[in-house]
């Protein structure tokens, strides 16, 4: 095999054979052994990254060192209710308890962040105000309550952002502590992501929705969901389909430099949300960004990853990516209806029709898929539904 990082399984199994291989020849050729197998160790430690202990467990244990009752736990964490709804893991830590029991009880930062490395910043003097897009924010109404000018904004900016991030547990909106995954070509503005951020999970937090239940995002379920496609309204039902089952859908507009299709987000009751921007308005974009939120839930919200944003016309090493992506076009299509079809590189527009009906999905599925594989956009350009969702969430 030709040596190079390794970014899927196939290849990680690939690479274990060789190594075997040559483990086994009277004359092995130890310099590439030694590459494989630095290759094999740095594949295996993004996959399998060492757990850092539980951050409430880790509580208890500094309690039991030092003799601490739950009491004596108020000055850290705000009150007798809010330590008991902490230790039950009912009530996720915000940043100002993190920062206090950092510094009260000399509990590693890493560890109540569950991040290896981390470190806590200090509060407000770590936070650059003016990269707020403030303008931005007032255009689209984003403080309801605030009604001065764009220069009275930057004035009162620290206490202006903190009161509207408060109701999501953030001591102050702090780029730097949000754990998230950022996958974009160009460096994405973080303060910019991290208000839109706010932004959805504030939308997200007013939408009544059943209690999430853990497995519901399956190959099957989101190929109900596509199902939908096939209607004229499929997008805007898509939306009722996923709040039903106790997953928060938002539609809001990217702001400058985020580069963003979608999101996936762990609100701070642990509930999913699914975010797009509708940036490129296209049947195929939107059912694929979908799914692609979709499997980051299905497969990624087990641990302690908060929020992935996605430009999904960028390419990705990220291991997480490239999983999403596989599983996201797996789910919209079968791999065994995708290989009987027998497309070849260019399939007439009535094969597509076809395919899609035998499905019940819309033609601009598979059309997007052919345009993605063959590097050529401008095939199908009249199947791809252009300009046939934004209309629906007007």
């Amino acid at each position: 095999m030709k040596l190079k990082v390794l970014k899927t399984e196939e290849e990680y199994e690939t690479a274990l054979a060789e190594i075997e291989k040559l483990m086994d020849s009277a004359k092995p050729d130890r310099d590439r052994l030694e590459l494989l197998v630095l290759l094999v160790h740095t594949y295996e430690e993004s996959l399998y990254p060492i757990d850092l202990p539980d951050p409430v467990e880790a509580i208890k244990f500094r309690m039991e060192q030092a003799g601490l009752k739950q009491k004596d736990l108020i000055p850290y964490i705000g009150s007798r209710s809010k330590v008991s709804e902490v230790l039950s893991h009912q009530r996720p830590l915000s940043i100002s308890m993190i920062r206090k029991l950092h510094e009260g009880l000399g509990i590693p930062a890493e560890v109540l962040l569950k991040e290896p490395g981390a470190q806590i910043i200090p509060a407000a003097e770590c936070i650059e105000w003016d990269r707020f897009p403030l303008a931005e924010m007032l255009k689209r109404n984003w403080f309801q309550d605030f009604h001065g000018t764009v220069a009275e904004a930057k004035k009162q900016a620290g206490e202006l952002l903190t009161a509207w991030a408060g109701s999501l547990g953030f001591e102050v909106p702090q780029p730097a502590l949000l754990r998230q995954h950022v996958r974009s070509g160009s460096d994405a503005d973080r303060y910019a992501l991290t208000a839109w951020r706010i932004r959805v999970s504030l939308l997200a937090m007013e939408q009544k929705v059943p209690k999430y239940q853990k497995g519901t995002v399956t190959h099957d379920f989101v190929r109900d969901l596509v199902r939908l496609s096939y209607l004229d309204e499929g997008p805007l039902l898509a939306r009722e389909f996923l709040l039903k089952n106790g997953i928060h859908f938002v539609v809001e507009n990217h702001l400058k430099h985020t580069h963003l299709d979608g999101a996936a987000i762990k609100l701070p009751d642990g509930s999913p949300l699914v975010a797009v921007t509708l940036r490129h308005d296209r049947l195929d974009n939107f059912w694929f960004t979908l799914s692609h939120e979709l499997a980051h839930i299905a497969l990624h919200f087990d641990g302690e990853e908060t929020a992935f944003f996605d430009d999904l016309e960028q390419a990705s090493l990220d291991v997480f990516e490239g999983d999403a992506d596989r599983w996201a076009s797996d789910a919209l299509i079968p791999p065994e209806s995708w290989q009987a079809a027998q497309f070849g590189k260019r399939p007439t527009t009535q094969a597509i029709y076809n395919f899609a009906a035998s499905l019940r999905i819309t033609p601009a599925i598979p059309a997007g898929r052919i345009r993605k594989e063959t590097g050529n956009y401008k095939l199908y350009d009249g199947l791809i539904g252009r300009n046939k969702v934004r209309r629906l969430y007007a």
